[in-house]
């Protein structure tokens, strides 16, 4: 894998965290999940990193938490307990002020809530505007975006403008272009969110076709516990004031690298159900 970052908080008294603020996650499992990952071989380590602004605000108790390759894990927990700040992390967009983040790639790729979309650029234009900034040569770029486009399912529509798009097919670009710089790690702040159910739903199921094809390692941010469950293969439950990592799940019923394979519905409504009821307690 090409590149790491090992970025480490600075150790002074200004960040050092005081005494019982922690709040510590819970790794007991559920009974019948597959154990975590071994963290040896994690393209992303969170190794007790923590978030504590200028101003004094702490934005994160610290967390440990690691993401396997080739696997989706899936950040799910109220507003204001650190799921973007974690994302930002991995992205390399800032620091933790203690502890530390290990990334095994320099190839990566980050999809935004809105699709971020040049109006005045085609549908091939947009999708080849990271590759072409990267440097790219024309031929390997073009290339690239025929295939990712035609694997969103938009083939017909390379000629087309944004504003000519529905939305849901709009936030296909936005996936489309994430992997023309062909990454290891795709990281998703909430990209489905301002979509329709429908929509959404279908969005999940591009993603999932998109990891079988590519092998990528994702991090996802959402608010839906059920798209959580759909989608990942672990779920971290994130809990605020500050926010802190409340327990990892490990899914019952993981998305497969063979989409016909058939998922067991009444595994994962049981995890859907224990989610919801974490994320109803107390401080959650």
């Amino acid at each position: 894998m090409a590149g790491r970052a090992d970025v480490r908080g600075p150790q002074s008294p200004e960040t050092a965290q005081p005494a019982g603020t922690a709040q510590p996650a819970e790794t007991a499992q559920p009974a019948g999940t597959a154990q975590p990952a071994g963290t040896a071989e994690a393209l992303v380590e969170f190794v007790g990193a923590e978030k504590v602004f200028g101003n004094g605000f702490r934005a994160l108790d610290p967390v440990d938490l690691a993401l396997a390759p080739s696997e989706i894990t899936v950040l799910v927990g109220p507003s204001g307990c650190g799921k973007t700040t974690l994302l930002r992390m991995a992205a390399g967009l800032t620091a933790p002020t203690g502890g530390r983040l290990v990334r095994r790639t320099e190839r990566m790729s980050y999809v935004f809530q809105d699709p971020t979309l040049l109006a005045w650029r085609s549908i091939q234009a947009n999708v080849e505007l990271v590759a072409r900034l990267q440097g790219v040569p024309r031929a390997l770029r073009r290339e690239r975006a025929r295939q990712a486009i035609a694997m969103v399912g938009l083939s017909g529509f390379e000629k087309a403008y944004p504003r000519e798009l529905s939305g849901g097919m709009r936030m296909r670009v936005s996936l489309a272009r994430s992997v023309t710089s062909d990454p290891e790690l795709l990281l998703m702040d909430e990209p489905f969110a301002a979509l329709d159910e429908f929509n959404r739903d279908k969005m999940g199921a591009e993603l999932l076709q998109l990891w079988r094809l590519r092998g990528l390692t994702v991090m996802f941010i959402t608010h839906s516990i059920s798209e959580a469950v759909r989608l990942g293969h672990q779920i971290a439950v994130l809990g605020s004031g500050p926010g802190h990592l409340v327990r990892v799940f490990r899914s019952p019923s993981p998305p497969s690298a063979d989409g016909s394979a058939g998922r067991d519905d009444a595994a994962l409504r049981a995890l859907r159900t224990e989610i919801s009821e974490l994320l109803g307690g107390a401080r959650i």
